[in-house]
């Protein structure tokens, strides 16, 4: 390769590095959040969205050829739950060892996975749209649900206290979607997806200038389908 080749190559990379991301125009996100749900991820909310997501060549945690080989004479349920505990445990490490930064963290809660996304830690100041360390973020996240493919996800938006309930209502549900845009773009399956706005409920700090910015944020809770 010559010279003048590396040249413009090393100039591409660079200008691609230097775009940042927006999210589409509104009026586009229902084309790409088609086939997601908008309400909350229950138990009975999954086995009604299954056959959609099993047509969208969804998977579920199964265990392989050997490990079915070493456990062919043990309890199937204990095996199967032995599997699907294993496989969210490598997710939240996976998860946790990738987003090791300020406003964000890893929860586990029985079988499922929650990633609690504060909203300066992936959005733009005083503006409704995703900043670049935020695109970063939901990038890695994307990469990694795309690994562990065999689960649901449930993105849902909260704020701080407001006065006004719908314009609290509005806020969350615009951040949960922006979230959801991305993922789709980064090919997320939006048939694993369930979005919703929350506004002001489910508080995790207290209603004071540190706990108001925390309060205020996206959390991705990751569910093995089964």
């Amino acid at each position: 390769m010559d010279l003048k080749k590396i040249i413009f190559i090393g100039l591409c990379l660079g200008v691609a590095g230097c775009l940042q991301y927006h999210s589409p125009e509104r009026s586009s996100w229902n084309q790409y959040l088609y086939g997601a749900s908008f309400m909350d991820m229950t138990e009975t909310a999954r086995a009604a969205k299954m056959p959609v997501y099993m047509g969208h060549g969804g998977k579920v945690i199964t265990q392989n050829g050997e490990l079915s080989e070493k456990m062919q004479y043990g309890d199937k349920n204990a095996i199967d739950s032995a599997i699907l505990v294993n496989y969210m445990s490598e997710l939240e490490y996976e998860l946790y060892d990738a987003l090791r930064k300020p406003g964000i963290s890893v929860q586990r809660a029985g079988t499922d996975v929650i990633v609690i996304l504060v909203r300066d830690s992936i959005m733009k100041q005083n503006v409704a749209d995703i900043s670049q360390d935020g695109a970063d973020t939901l990038k890695t996240i994307s990469k990694i649900l795309n690994k562990y493919n065999a689960t649901f996800i449930e993105i849902a938006g909260y704020t701080d206290s407001m006065k006004d309930k719908n314009a609290a209502y509005s806020l969350s549900l615009d951040m949960a979607q922006r979230t959801g845009v991305y993922f789709a773009q980064h090919d997320v399956s939006t048939s694993r997806m369930f979005i919703v706005g929350r506004g002001a409920a489910r508080p995790i700090a207290a209603q004071d200038d540190i706990g108001r910015l925390t309060n205020r944020r996206v959390e991705i809770r990751i569910a093995p389908a089964r």
